[in-house]
């Protein structure tokens, strides 16, 4: 088991209040505060836990539309090429390679649906990209998280 009860207590306590200290968090956790800096090791080494950074909420900076962008990519350069392409446009959030209709998908933001336009055109200005698909998100009634994924990996199947 990758982690235990524990292991979940201490993210769900990192991801409420990502600034908690190493010794707060050993005196919420009811644990010495060499067993949180070895736990918290061990995640990072395993490499559970990726940072520490803070999330940014994108609407906050002025970027209030979320689209995803569903790419054809001419397979002769391949994926790597496209997505070091993709790395310029500071728009472009995530990009993944997937199976089905297209061969990548990418999650942008704009600052309206007519800068969209403009993200979606360095898109496809992109080297390797044949084609681009998009959709607009209207909403995010459930935001990403892996808090309740943790707690499903510690307490098993």
């Amino acid at each position: 088991m990758l982690v235990d009860e524990l292991d979940a207590r201490l993210v769900g306590l990192l991801t409420a209040e990502p600034r908690v200290g190493v010794l707060e968090a050993s005196r919420r956790l009811r644990v010495a505060r060499g067993t949180v800096q070895a736990r918290l090791d061990r995640l990072q080494a395993r490499g559970v836990i990726t940072g520490y950074g803070p999330d940014i909420d994108p609407a906050a900076l002025g970027y209030g539309v979320t689209a995803f962008v569903t790419l054809e990519i001419r397979q002769a350069g391949g994926h790597d090429r496209v997505a070091e392409g993709l790395t310029s446009i500071a728009e472009v959030l995530e990009v993944h390679t997937i199976t089905g209709a297209g061969d990548m998908l990418c999650r942008v933001v704009a600052r309206t649906n007519a800068d969209l336009q403009r993200v979606i055109d360095a898109i496809v200005d992109a080297t390797g990209v044949v084609r681009a698909s998009t959709v607009i998100a209207l909403d995010t009634p459930l935001r990403y998280r892996v808090l309740p994924l943790v707690r499903a990996a510690a307490t098993g199947p």
